[in-house]
C-alpha cells in the first residue's frame, strides 16, 4: 500500500470517526421487569441532536433482568436475574461495539433469591451481586473473555429492624465501589447499616474493614449509595423514610462518618405513602437528584463546598413508580425509568440550576427498572 493510499484511508476513518461523533447517536440499555409483556433487556439508541431513543433490540430474558451493569472496557454487559429461583441469578452478555446489540454469553448463581443489584470493579475482573431476598452479597470473578465464573466469596447478613413489613429479615439492596476501587459499601434495607468491606478484585474475595460499617435511624431503610466526584463525600437512599443522609470519608480506611442524616425529600404538602428509590449526582458535582415513588418525582438538591445538601425543588417524572434513573454523561439530559406506567421519560438539564424540564419525549418500555448508557 503506498502512502497516498494509506493516507487516503486515514483521513476516511478519520472522517467517519467525526461523523459518528457529530451524530449524537449512543447506546442505552434498560433492565425491566419479566411483566405485561417484557420480552428481558432493551437495547436503544439516543440521538442526542433530536432527544429522542429508537429501540434497537430486545433481549429474550424471561427471569426478570432488573438491573444492569457494564464492564468497563464496555465489550459486556452483566444483569441480575431478579425471578430467578431461590439460587438467584446473573447473565452475562458480549456487546458489539459498531451497533450496541447485545448477545448472551453465560449466566451463574448469585447464591441467593432476589438478586437486584450488580456492579463491575474499575479492572473489570469482578462482579459483586446484591441479594434482596436472600439478604447476602455474591463476589464472582470474570474472565478474560468477559463471562462470570463461579462465585469465589459471599457474605450473609442478618437481622431485623424496626419497620416489621420490610425489615423482618436482611435484604441486601446495593454494592456501590468506592472510587479508588479499594472498598465496597453494601446497603442492607433491614439493619439500616452500609457495611464496609476492603475488595480483592484480583482474588474476588471481601473481607470486613477495619471501621466495618456505618449506621443510619432505625427504619430508614439504606437502598442506594453514591459518591461525589471528588471522593470526599458520599450519599445514601433511605428508602423507607423517603430521606437521604450524607457521609464524609476517610480515603484511607474506608470510614464513613455522617454529617447529615434524615434530609427529607418529598415536597412538605406531599402526605401519601412514598419510598425513595434511585439517587445520582450530575457530572459537576453540584447537583444531586433522587426519586420518589408514590410522589412519582426527582427530588432536587445543591451540593455545598463540605458536601452538605441543601433542597431547591422537586420535578415529576411524567410517569408512575419512577425506580432507576440516568443523567447522562454529559449532564445534559435525565432519563427516568417508570416500573408502572410502562415508559421511560427524557428531560433536559439546566446545568446551572440543576432545574429540569420534559421535552415531551415519553418512551414505552414494559416496567421498565434500570437505564444505564453505554461508554464512549
Amino acid at each position: 500500500m503506498n502512502k497516498v493510499v494509506r493516507c487516503f484511508l486515514g483521513a476516511m476513518l478519520g472522517l467517519s470517526a467525526v461523523a459518528q461523533a457529530q451524530s449524537g447517536k449512543e447506546i442505552m440499555y434498560v433492565g425491566t421487569y419479566s411483566l405485561r409483556g417484557s420480552e428481558g433487556i432493551y437495547v436503544f439508541e439516543f440521538d442526542r441532536k433530536a432527544g429522542t431513543m429508537q429501540q434497537l433490540q430486545a433481549v429474550s430474558n424471561a427471569k426478570s433482568p432488573s438491573f444492569l451493569a457494564l464492564h468497563p472496557s464496555g465489550n459486556y454487559l452483566y444483569s441480575v436475574n431478579e425471578g430467578a429461583d431461590k439460587l438467584g441469578g446473573v447473565s452475562s452478555y458480549s456487546v458489539d461495539k459498531a451497533t450496541g446489540k447485545l448477545q448472551f454469553m453465560n449466566g451463574q448463581s448469585s447464591l441467593g433469591g432476589g438478586p437486584c443489584h450488580i456492579s463491575v470493579d474499575q479492572t473489570g475482573k469482578t462482579a459483586f451481586v446484591s441479594n434482596y431476598g436472600g439478604g447476602s452479597l455474591a463476589v464472582l470473578p470474570i474472565g478474560a473473555d468477559g463471562k462470570l465464573k463461579v462465585a469465589t466469596d459471599s457474605v450473609q447478613d442478618a437481622g431485623t429492624g424496626p419497620n416489621t413489613q420490610r425489615q423482618d429479615k436482611a435484604h441486601v439492596h446495593s454494592a456501590t465501589l468506592a472510587p479508588d476501587n479499594r472498598f465496597v459499601y453494601v446497603a442492607d434495607l433491614t439493619t439500616d447499616k452500609l457495611n464496609i468491606f476492603e475488595t480483592d478484585v484480583k482474588a474476588s474475595t471481601v473481607k470486613p474493614a477495619s471501621t466495618p460499617y456505618a449506621t443510619v435511624k432505625p427504619g430508614s431503610g439504606p437502598r442506594h449509595f453514591t459518591f461525589h466526584p471528588n471522593g470526599k463525600y458520599a450519599y445514601l437512599v433511605e428508602e423507607l423514610s423517603s430521606s437521604v443522609a450524607v457521609f464524609s470519608r476517610n480515603p484511607k480506611t474506608g470510614e464513613l462518618t455522617l454529617i447529615q442524616d434524615g434530609i427529607k425529600t418529598l415536597p412538605a404538602d406531599f402526605t401519601d405513602s412514598n419510598t425513595s428509590a434511585d439517587i445520582h449526582i450530575d457530572p459537576s458535582g453540584k447537583f444531586l437528584y433522587q426519586s420518589n415513588r408514590g410522589y412519582n418525582g426527582l427530588a432536587i438538591f445543591t451540593i455545598g463546598s463540605d458536601g452538605k445538601l441543601t433542597k431547591v425543588g422537586d420535578q415529576p417524572t411524567e410517569g408512575k413508580t419512577p425506580r432507576n434513573f440516568l443523567i447522562d454523561p454529559k449532564g445534559e439530559f435525565v432519563f427516568v425509568a417508570h416500573q408502572d406506567s410502562d415508559n421511560i421519560t427524557i428531560f433536559k438539564r439546566d446545568q446551572k440550576t440543576g432545574k429540569l424540564t420534559y421535552t415531551g419525549q415519553s418512551v414505552k418500555v414494559p416496567a421498565p427498572v434500570c437505564v444505564i448508557m453505554a461508554n464512549r
